[in-house]
């Protein structure tokens, strides 16, 4: 098992920054892949961006590129997103979640809320 705690949400003006940082803990595989994912109020969960453990290549979402960075510390078995140039729109619920590419995203944080003012 797997236990993902997130941090770092809280509420900005439009143009801020924000950090987000995921501890995880337990039986954790340098394939594994940390994913960030978002919900805003009556949408769908959308995924953010992701970075394998082993290697550190990223991906991102096309309406986040550019201005989000993901990162880890695996000494702190800790991924951060750093938020760049917010938006009212990047207000959502943020979730860590990682998982092997066989099982998919296996295992969840219980999510951050970021909310942006403009």
């Amino acid at each position: 098992q797997v236990q993902l705690v997130e941090s770092g949400g809280g509420l900005v003006q439009a143009g801020g920054s924000l950090r987000l940082s995921c501890a995880a803990s337990g039986r954790m595989f340098s394939s594994y892949v940390m994913g960030w994912f978002r919900q805003a109020p009556g949408k769908e969960r959308e995924f953010v961006a992701a970075i394998r453990w082993s290697g550190g290549s990223t991906s991102y979402a096309d309406s986040v590129k550019g201005r989000f960075a993901v990162s880890r510390d695996n000494a702190k078995n800790t991924v951060y997103l750093q938020m760049y140039s917010l938006k009212p729109e990047d207000t959502a619920v943020y979730y860590c979640a990682t998982g092997s590419d066989l099982t998919g995203y296996k295992f969840w944080g219980q999510g951050t809320q970021v909310t942006v003012s403009s």
